[in-house]
C-alpha cells in the first residue's frame, strides 16, 4: 500500500497526500514553497494555506475531489478492473493513494503523482476502427485481453462512453466512440450539437468528426504546446458525488462568479443551462462542468469557467429529468429561469435576451419550450 504521495504541477511539488492512522481517510499539505507562490487547487476544499487538511469519509470514500478528479471513472474504472484483475489484484483493496499512483502522470488535468506505478501496457495503436471494436468487446465482456490498452489509450479519462486521447499536427484530442447502447450516429449527433452550441454564443472546444462517425474535441486541460492546464470539475469543487445528482445551476451560478469573479462567465454558465433545457441533454451532471486555472498578463493566477463539453442529445436522464434541476425543479418554466438569473444579478432583460438568442440558435435541436 502507498503510504504518501507527492502531488506536482509542472514538476512543482503542490504538496503531500498521505492517509490518517486508520488508512481511510486521506491528509493533504500543501508545500512550504507552493504556498508562496502557488494557487490553491480547490479554494473551497483546499484553500491556501499551511496546515493539514482531512478529507470527509463522504462523497469520496475519504478523498478529496480535487483528486478524486484525476482517477478515472465509468468506462475507466471498468477498464481498470479489468486490467487489474488480469495482473491478480482486486481493485476494491486499493486505497485512493494507490489508485493515484496507477494514474501517475497520465491522467487529466495538470496533477500528477509520485510515486507512480509503473505499467507495460503503453501501445502506439491510432486506428480508431480497431480501437472502437476492442471497446465494444470488452465492454460486452467477450474479452479483457485489452482493457490495459484501452485504459492507457483513454488518458483515464471520466465518463461512461469509451474515449482514447492523440495528438496529431493540430493539437491535443480527446475522441469518442460509441457503447454498445448508443445509436450508430452518436458522431454526428454530438458533432450537430457543438455546432450549434457555438450558434447560440456557447464556448466550446475546436471540434472535428474522424472517419464521418468518431466526435473529437480539442483538449482544454493542455495547450497546444502540451503544456498541462489544472482543470477542476463543479463536482470535485463543491463535494459533490456523480452518483447523487443534487446539483442546481444556482450552484453552478454561484460557483462560476465566485471562482471567475467575471459576469461574462456568469452569462455563459446561465446560456450552457438554457441549451441544456432546449436541447434535451439531460445528461448535464457535476462532472460535466469545469472550470481552470492560468496566468494574466499580470502574472497572477486567475480561474475560469472551462469550455463546454459533453454537450449532446440525452433524453433519459436521471429518472426522466435532468441531473442538474433549475430553481429547485427538474421541469422549469420560464420563470424558474428568470428567478435563477436575477438570483445571480443578470437583469430580467438580460435574461430573455439570452434565452431568445439560445433558442434560435438550436435550430432542429429544440426540443423543449420554455
Amino acid at each position: 500500500m502507498i503510504e504518501q504521495l507527492i502531488v506536482k504541477f509542472h514538476d512543482h511539488i503542490v504538496g503531500t497526500l498521505a492517509l490518517t492512522p486508520d488508512n481511510r481517510l486521506c491528509v493533504f499539505q500543501y508545500d512550504t514553497a507552493w504556498l508562496a507562490d502557488g494557487f490553491s487547487i480547490s479554494p473551497l476544499e483546499l484553500p491556501l494555506k499551511s496546515g493539514s487538511f482531512i478529507a470527509k469519509p463522504l462523497p469520496f470514500a475519504g478523498n478529496f475531489g480535487i483528486f478524486e478528479d484525476s482517477l478515472p471513472d465509468g468506462y475507466g474504472r471498468y477498464l481498470l478492473h479489468k486490467a487489474l484483475a488480469k495482473e491478480g489484484i482486486d481493485d476494491s483493496s486499493l486505497s485512493s493513494l494507490d489508485r493515484l499512483s496507477i494514474v501517475g502522470s497520465e491522467g487529466m488535468g495538470a496533477l500528477t503523482y509520485e510515486p507512480a506505478r509503473k505499467t507495460n501496457i503503453k501501445n502506439d495503436i491510432v486506428d480508431f476502427d480497431i480501437l472502437q471494436t476492442r471497446a465494444l468487446e470488452v465492454l460486452k465482456e467477450r474479452q479483457d485481453t485489452d482493457a490495459g490498452l484501452l485504459l492507457y489509450k483513454s488518458g483515464n479519462s471520466g465518463g461512461a462512453r469509451p474515449k482514447a486521447v492523440f495528438s496529431d499536427s493540430e493539437g491535443h484530442w480527446l475522441v469518442k466512440f460509441r457503447h454498445h447502447y448508443d445509436p450508430l450516429n452518436i458522431g454526428a449527433m454530438e458533432y450537430l450539437y457543438n455546432e450549434r452550441a457555438r450558434i447560440c454564443g456557447i464556448d466550446v472546444p475546436d471540434f472535428k468528426l474522424i472517419n464521418g462517425k468518431y466526435f473529437a474535441s480539442r483538449r482544454f486541460d493542455r495547450l497546444k504546446s502540451g503544456e498541462r492546464v489544472h482543470v477542476a470539475t463543479a463536482g470535485a469543487l463543491l463535494g459533490i458525488s456523480l452518483n447523487e445528482p443534487v446539483l442546481d445551476y444556482s450552484n453552478l451560478l454561484a460557483l462560476t462568479g465566485y471562482l471567475t469573479q467575471k459576469a461574462e462567465d456568469v452569462e455563459e454558465m446561465y446560456r450552457r443551462m438554457i441549451f441544456n433545457y432546449l436541447t434535451d441533454n439531460k445528461d448535464d451532471h457535476c462532472k460535466n462542468f469545469s472550470f481552470l486555472v492560468t496566468k494574466d498578463n499580470d502574472s497572477k493566477w486567475r480561474w475560469r469557467l472551462a469550455p463546454a463539453y459533453d454537450l449532446t442529445l440525452c433524453s433519459e436522464g436521471y429518472n426522466g429529468e435532468h441531473a442538474t434541476s433549475v430553481n429547485g425543479s427538474g421541469r422549469p418554466s420560464l420563470s424558474d429561469f428568470i428567478t435563477l438569473g436575477k438570483k445571480i444579478k443578470i437583469t430580467e432583460k438580460r435574461c430573455h435576451e439570452i434565452i431568445d438568442k439560445t433558442v434560435d440558435g438550436c435550430g432542429t435541436l429544440l426540443r423543449y419550450k420554455i
